[in-house]
């Protein structure tokens, strides 16, 4: 086995890479999330669905009453 291979699986330096690893994953997520005007204006507009959904539903139940 590989010198550096045997020094990443050692438990006490598998930790901190691990750590880094999940760290620039988490980083990246949230660049592509918040960067870009087409999802972020996407992004406001699902603010209001569960508002929305409510007129919706009270729709339905009116036309499924009167059937």
């Amino acid at each position: 086995m590989p010198a550096w291979l045997q020094w990443m699986t050692s438990m006490e330096y598998s930790k901190p890479i691990a750590l880094l690893i999940f760290f620039f994953t988490f980083i990246g997520i949230l660049v592509y999330v918040f960067t870009g005007k087409k999802r972020k204006q996407r992004l406001e507009s699902y603010k209001y669905i569960p508002f929305a959904d409510d007129d919706v539903s009270d729709t339905e139940d009116e036309q499924g009453k009167s059937s």
